[in-house]
């Protein structure tokens, strides 16, 4: 569902939002990967990852969303970051925020990105607007469609 900035996300119909699971916790991003699965051949899809100007609260995971580590010898957070789509309090898209424009044609389109240092990253700080909280979401226009998403991060 295509929405605009310092609206509402409405729950279960964007991919995921990431928030810092403390005031002082650094989260970077360091791959996101989409796939177009829509059955139309014209599903231009205007995803933004983007910083949150009203961060979610009471989150939780929707259907057939999971967040696991890549090591299985990773030792459990003392406040782990949080993933999600489902909330009370919605998170609102930052009309100032945006990081990346993911755009691609969910008729089998990809969009892929991957840092290869450090410093190019998008990186979190905390668990507050403006910098403690990335949604992935569809922007206004085009005709959205069914897509399957991954993201690579890491809490420091």
């Amino acid at each position: 569902m295509a929405q605009a900035d310092t609206s509402n996300l409405t729950d279960a119909t964007y991919p995921h939002l990431l928030q810092g699971g403390s005031s002082s916790q650094v989260n970077k991003i360091w791959e996101i990967s989409i796939n177009g699965q829509a059955a139309s051949s014209s599903s231009p899809t205007f995803m933004i990852l983007s910083r949150d100007s009203t961060v979610a609260a009471t989150n939780s995971t929707g259907t057939g969303q999971t967040d696991q580590p890549l090591d299985s010898g990773t030792a459990a957070l003392a406040a782990p970051a949080l993933i999600g789509n489902t909330n009370t309090t919605k998170p609102q898209r930052s009309a100032t925020g945006h990081l990346a424009n993911c755009s691609l044609n969910a008729f089998g389109g990809v969009y892929f990105w991957r840092a290869n240092r450090a410093e190019e990253c998008f990186t979190q700080l905390g668990n507050t607007a403006p910098l403690g909280e990335t949604s992935l979401s569809a922007f206004s226009g085009g005709t959205p469609g069914a897509i399957g998403v991954h993201q690579i991060y890491e809490s420091l």
